[in-house]
C-alpha cells in the first residue's frame, strides 16, 4: 500500500484521516502492518462460516478432572503457545547476562512477597503507555496467570461455592475449580461476548460467589467482549459485590490493532481482579505473571511467597530495554500471518459445512465439524501421536461434541501442514 502520507496527499485528506482509514481496513483483516515496512494487503482466506453459539439453560455443575484425558504428546497444534523468534531469544539472553552481572550481590536474598519494585514499575509503565494506567503498588507478581487466578479464587471463595464462567471455557480453569472443590455455572457465549443477562439472572438469585472470565481473545472461542460488555461486567461486579476474576492472558496478542481495554480499566469498586502473564506472549517456562487484585490486595499479598528475583529482573530489563514492545509487534504480525494461512489451509481441506472462528487476536482457532465424534477423534489422535484439544474438554456439560481447538502460535511449516493433514484425515474418519 501507499505510505500514509502518500495516501493522504492522493485523496486530499489529513494524515490522521489516512491513519483512521488504514486502521479500519486493518481491523477488518484487509491490511496488515508490517514492522518497518508499512502496510501490505492481506491474502484473504476463503470464506468460511463462523461457529454458532447456541443458548442453553445454565445449571450448577461439578467440574470433573480431565488430567488423564489430556496427558498426550505436546505437539504444535495442541497447547496454546507462541513460537519465540530468534531475535527475541537473543535479546532475552542479553537481558539475562546484564542481570547476572548487576545482581550478583543479591542472589542470596529472598524475593519480596508482592514482587520486585523494579518489575512492578516496568509493568505499570508498559501498560500505562497503552492506555491502561496502573500504579506499581497495585500489582502483585505471581507464578504465572494460573497462579494469580488460583490465589484470587482462594481469597474470594471457599469449597462448595459456585463460580460463573463463559462456555466453552479453558479446560485448565475447569481443572482448577475441580482442585479447589468449587462448583460451576456456565454462561453462554454470544457473537460479541457472553450472555450478561443470564449472568445477572444468577447474580440476582445469589447463586454465584465469584465470576471467572477471559474477556479478550477468549480461549478457546477467540471472542473479545465489547467495551460495552466490559463496562457492564464491571458494573455487575460492583452492584452485586461479587468479585470478577479477569483472566487476561491474551490481552497483548491482537492480530492487527491494539486490543480493547480490560474490564479492570472500567472498575471503580475494586471488585475486578485482573490477572495476566508473559506465558502466552513471551515464555511459559518463566512461570511469571501478575495480578491487580483491587480491594483484595492485602489478602492477596498474605498468600504470596515470592517469585524468582532473577526472572523478575530479567523480565524488567527486557521490558525497559524496549525489547518486549518490539517482540510483541513482531509476534502480532506473525500471528496475523499464521491465522490467514491456517484459515486458508483448513478451509480448503476440512469437510464441507465446517465452521471456523476468525478471532481478532489470541493463539487458537475453534472448529465446528458437522457430524464429528470428538471423543472418538481424541482417541484416534492419541493413538497416532497427534496433539489436539477436543470440544468436550472445554465444558462440564455434554456440549461441543462436534468441536475441537487448534493452536496457531507456530508458523505453518511444511511439517505442521503435514500434521494438519493427518488431523483432517482423522476428522473425516470420525464423522458420522
Amino acid at each position: 500500500m501507499l505510505s500514509l502520507r502518500q495516501f493522504a496527499l492522493l485523496h486530499n485528506i489529513s494524515v490522521s484521516t489516512a491513519v483512521n482509514c488504514y486502521a479500519e481496513l486493518q481491523s477488518k483483516g484487509w491490511l496488515i502492518a508490517r514492522p518497518q515496512s508499512g502496510f501490505i494487503i492481506a491474502d484473504y482466506p476463503p470464506a468460511c462460516a463462523s461457529p454458532t453459539w447456541g443458548t442453553f439453560s445454565s445449571q450448577v455443575a461439578i467440574p470433573q478432572s480431565q488430567v488423564e484425558q489430556v496427558a498426550i504428546a505436546k505437539g504444535p497444534l495442541g497447547i496454546s503457545r507462541l513460537q519465540l523468534d530468534k531475535l527475541s531469544r537473543q535479546q532475552l539472553d542479553r537481558s539475562m547476562r546484564r542481570v547476572m552481572r548487576h545482581m550478583a550481590d543479591t542472589l542470596s536474598d529472598y524475593p519480596k512477597p508482592q514482587g520486585e519494585p523494579l518489575l512492578r514499575q516496568a509493568l505499570a509503565c508498559h501498560f500505562s503507555k497503552h492506555g491502561f494506567p496502573i500504579n506499581s503498588d497495585e500489582l502483585v507478581i505471581t507464578h504465572g496467570c494460573m497462579d494469580a487466578v488460583k490465589t484470587a479464587l482462594l481469597v474470594c471463595t471457599k469449597p462448595g461455592d459456585t463460580v460463573a464462567m463463559s462456555s466453552p471455557c479453558y479446560n485448565g480453569l475447569l481443572e482448577l475449580l475441580s482442585e479447589l472443590s468449587l462448583r460451576l455455572i456456565e454462561i453462554p457465549s454470544t457473537a460479541d461476548g457472553i450472555d450478561l443477562e443470564r449472568l445477572e439472572h444468577h447474580l440476582k438469585r445469589g447463586e454465584i460467589q465469584a465470576g471467572l472470565f477471559c474477556t479478550t481473545h477468549m480461549n478457546p472461542q477467540g471472542i473479545t467482549l465489547t467495551a460495552e460488555q466490559k463496562i457492564k461486567l464491571a458494573e455487575l461486579a460492583a452492584q452485586y459485590q461479587v468479585p470478577v476474576i479477569e483472566d487476561d492472558v491474551y490481552y497483548e496478542l491482537p492480530h492487527h490493532q491494539q486490543s480493547s481495554l480490560p474490564t479492570a480499566y472500567y472498575d471503580t469498586s475494586g471488585y475486578v481482579i485482573w490477572c495476566g502473564s508473559i506465558s502466552k506472549t513471551l515464555a511459559p517456562s518463566f512461570r511469571l505473571g501478575w495480578c491487580k487484585p483491587g480491594q483484595f490486595l492485602p489478602l492477596f499479598i498474605k498468600r504470596m511467597l515470592g517469585v524468582s528475583m532473577f526472572i523478575q529482573h530479567v523480565v524488567a530489563d527486557f521490558i525497559d530495554s524496549g525489547a518486549y514492545a518490539n517482540h510483541l509487534r513482531r509476534a502480532r504480525y506473525q500471528l496475523s500471518q499464521n491465522k490467514l494461512h491456517y484459515l486458508n489451509f483448513l478451509g480448503q481441506h476440512l469437510p464441507e459445512g465446517s465452521c471456523i472462528t476468525q478471532p481478532e487476536g489470541g493463539l487458537v482457532l475453534w472448529l465446528q465439524i458437522p457430524g464429528l465424534d470428538a471423543p472418538r477423534l481424541a482417541t484416534a489422535a492419541q493413538e497416532a501421536g497427534l496433539d489436539i484439544r477436543i470440544g468436550p474438554w472445554f465444558t462440564a456439560s455434554e456440549r461441543y461434541q462436534d468441536c475441537l481447538r487448534l493452536n496457531i502460535g507456530y508458523e505453518p511449516t511444511e511439517a505442521i501442514e503435514h500434521e494438519l493433514l493427518r488431523v483432517i484425515k482423522l476428522i473425516r474418519l470420525n464423522c458420522c
